[in-house]
């Protein structure tokens, strides 16, 4: 009798979609919760609705015919790779299927770069993940909150946790962070970053 070789299951999800940011009113629409806006716009636009999983808010959304999970860590930026890692581990994601959303000093206010793996910038939500994950080679999607400007006087760690000035359309740069997560599932990485950076 030949016994047959069972098939693997499918994973459950094409993409884990972890926005970065930080739990807590005063930090609702401040430059570090880029990654946060960017996902509740993706729950809207895709029917998503939250439930607390994984120390954060999970929602799950169907792009076109891939499955996404959208993760908000609640665990503050410095422990991120806490509620991720054990996300990636539930779903049994590979590296390259997770897509960061984050902010970024290093480039100017409202650009956008998405990318494959990379440095970690300083960034301790970056550095969290890639403690958790044991790797940097997670897709991103940078999105550029500038740096102070000649004379203001705030450190960057109180800057990132400041809001737009009201001359800032967030709401578009939002969007466009939004359209190049859907790029990232729908087309790949290249394509999207044709279409973004």
């Amino acid at each position: 009798m030949r016994l047959r070789r069972r098939r693997a299951p499918e994973p459950s999800l094409d993409l884990l979609v972890a926005g970065l940011g930080n739990p807590g009113r005063e930090y609702e629409r401040t430059r570090h919760n880029m990654g946060w806006l960017v996902l509740d716009e993706l729950a809207a636009r895709h029917g998503g609705t939250y439930r607390g999983k994984f120390s954060g808010q999970l929602a799950a959304v169907r792009v076109g015919d891939r499955r996404l999970a959208l993760l908000k860590p609640e665990t503050y930026m410095n422990e991120s790779g806490r509620s991720v890692g054990a996300a990636a581990r539930f779903f049994k994601s590979p590296v390259e299927a997770l897509v960061v959303v984050h902010d970024d000093v290093d480039l100017e206010e409202g650009r956008l770069q998405v990318r494959g793996g990379g440095g970690l910038a300083g960034h301790n939500g970056l550095r969290s993940l890639a403690d958790a994950l044991g790797s940097r080679d997670f897709l991103r999607v940078r999105i550029g909150i500038g740096r102070p400007g000649r004379g203001d006087r705030r450190s960057v760690s109180d800057y990132v946790l400041s809001p737009f000035p009201a001359d800032v359309d967030v709401g578009s740069i939002v969007t466009r962070a939004a359209d190049a997560v859907e790029a990232l599932a729908l087309d790949g990485l290249e394509p999207a970053q044709r279409q973004f950076n």
